[in-house]
């Protein structure tokens, strides 16, 4: 792989930024496409001098995709949204126009492969999310068929915004609400053993063309989610049970927060599991050795403990 070149978008994203680390080091030159250059300068020590580039690109703008991804071995999508940001990000522009044009631009500049980051239960959920990932999917497929597509479950790892998020509610929110009961079942997987499933796609020819679903060793309920942050954060909280009609209301007063931790859609996300199906090929077929979360998860929710990262040295 060295000498070769590769574009990422959305890598200054959780999921973008391993990504660009783990091809940096796999010898590629990678290009980081991006509107606002300046963000990805904290990626260039990933790799030698020059060979984390971060480059202006308008997402918006075919001819700005198509410098993006001139002259390039390989491209990687990794954009995406949770919620919509009223008139400036909608799911219909992300999910399915963005990586249209991608796709479409990447096949005309002769790129010899795509990998594009989709989510786990996209062909099952009713969420928008979810189904305008699925049609991104489609038309990434239209535009270059022999693209690898990754379904990856929750996402988990030092910086993501899931567990972090619940850690920190955990500090200041006596009650949790456990929504539709919390039986909803989620297989998350670890960043890194997402990030080194892009490597292998794009290095594997048997995986052109195909879709994997990607998810960890273990299958938990929200509730066993909640259970575990409480556990390794030395945090315990209530549990109550919320209805699907009462986290919908919830959910339109935590809309309006400028990165709300519950939306209208994502409850409708709720209401289907997130794991990965039997007969879909996933990490284990692209050769990956994954990563349980009661090995990844204590580095980091313990700096959530009463006392920080070395209370029980304190107390000691």
């Amino acid at each position: 792989m060295k000498n070769k070149t590769a574009t990422v978008f959305g890598g200054t994203g959780f999921l973008g930024r391993q990504v660009v680390r783990e091809l940096a080091q796999k010898g590629f030159i990678v290009k980081v496409a991006t509107r606002v250059p300046e963000r990805a300068y904290f990626l260039k020590p990933a790799g030698g001098v020059g060979q984390v580039v971060p480059f202006r690109c308008n997402y918006r703008e075919a001819e700005s995709l198509s410098d993006a991804v001139a002259g390039c071995d390989l491209v990687v999508n990794c954009v995406g949204i949770l919620f919509e940001k009223r008139k400036k990000q909608s799911f219909q522009q992300v999910h399915v126009d963005l990586p249209a044009m991608i796709a479409k631009v990447s096949a005309q500049a002769g790129v010899q492969k795509l990998v594009h980051i989709s989510a786990l239960g996209v062909d099952k959920s009713s969420s928008q999310y979810a189904k305008t990932k699925l049609e991104g999917e489609k038309a990434v497929h239209a535009n270059f068929p022999n693209a690898t597509i990754l379904r990856p479950s929750v996402i988990f790892g030092e910086d993501d915004s899931f567990f972090n998020m619940f850690a920190e509610m955990a500090r200041y929110t006596p009650v949790f609400p456990l929504i539709g009961g919390g039986n909803t079942k989620f297989q998350p997987v670890y960043v890194g053993d997402v990030a080194d499933a892009v490597i292998a796609a794009a290095s594997q020819d048997e995986a052109r063309g195909r879709i994997y679903e990607l998810g960890g060793p273990d299958v938990v309920s929200f509730k066993e989610i909640y259970e575990r942050v409480f556990e390794y954060t030395g945090r315990k909280r209530c549990l109550m049970s919320l209805p699907y009609g009462l986290a919908k209301v919830q959910a339109v007063f935590l809309s309006v927060l400028p990165n709300p931790p519950l939306t209208r859609d994502q409850v409708d996300g709720l209401k289907t599991d997130n794991v990965v199906s039997k007969s879909m090929p996933g990490l284990v077929e692209l050769g990956i050795q994954v990563k349980g979360m009661d090995i990844i998860l204590p580095t980091y929710l313990k700096s959530y403990r009463s006392g920080g990262r070395f209370a029980d040295i304190k107390s000691a």
